[in-house]
């Protein structure tokens, strides 16, 4: 999930590979619907379905998030609600129903005000991506008390900077991460590669005015 303005929106770089759906920008403008995104559950689905773009039923996407299936199915179709996630082909049960992103991309635009709901958007994403490093630091450690090969040091990456840039620099440093991020995007989501593991990522860019 995306959140930015405008301005900073990086266009597809020649040559980038992306993914056989035709692309299709979600952006969410109205304070209402991003108030009604401050919720954990719902910005993991948004994540799921936007990230890997296959379709999930409520039972599975409730196993991701802690919640019963019951409750995904009420958070599902609060999105539908706002265009964010539509209902998708379902072969079967009906009870089933399969859900899927509405588009490829999504953006949170609040306008940038200060006290924007936005921010608490901001907050639960930071808290999920916390949460999904404590979970690979218990597992990490699980493994290494049963004597198992410890992986790389670069199976985590972190890394900080202060930089000095131009309106036109930020434009382009966006639009180079994004182009880069879209290259190793799946072409297809229903065929991994062999010995592809699942990997969070997150970027973000803001003005220090601290003195």
């Amino acid at each position: 999930m995306n959140a930015k303005t405008p301005e900073t929106e990086p266009a597809p770089e020649e040559g980038a590979t992306r993914r056989a759906r035709p692309e299709k920008k979600v952006e969410i403008t109205d304070p209402k619907a991003i108030r009604a995104l401050a919720h954990g559950a719902r910005l993991e689905v948004i994540s799921e379905l936007y990230s890997t773009q296959v379709s999930r039923t409520a039972t599975e996407l409730a196993a991701q998030t802690g919640l019963t299936p019951s409750a995904m199915s009420y958070h599902l179709r609060a999105l539908q609600k706002w265009g964010i996630v539509e209902p998708a082909a379902t072969a079967g049960d009906a009870r089933e129903r399969r859900w899927r992103a509405a588009g490829t991309d999504f953006t949170i635009n609040s306008g940038g005000g200060v006290a924007s709901p936005e921010f608490a958007v901001l907050d639960l994403e930071l808290d999920a991506f916390r949460r999904r490093v404590n979970a690979y630091a218990k597992v990490r450690d699980e493994r290494l008390k049963k004597g198992e090969p410890a992986e790389a040091s670069s199976v985590v990456a972190l890394s900080t900077s202060l930089l000095y840039l131009t309106s036109e620099q930020r434009s382009e440093l966006t639009a180079k991460v994004f182009g880069l991020l879209r290259e190793y995007e799946l072409e297809d989501p229903d065929h991994v590669p062999e010995g592809a593991e699942r990997m969070a990522t997150m970027w973000s860019m803001v003005p220090d005015d601290r003195k």
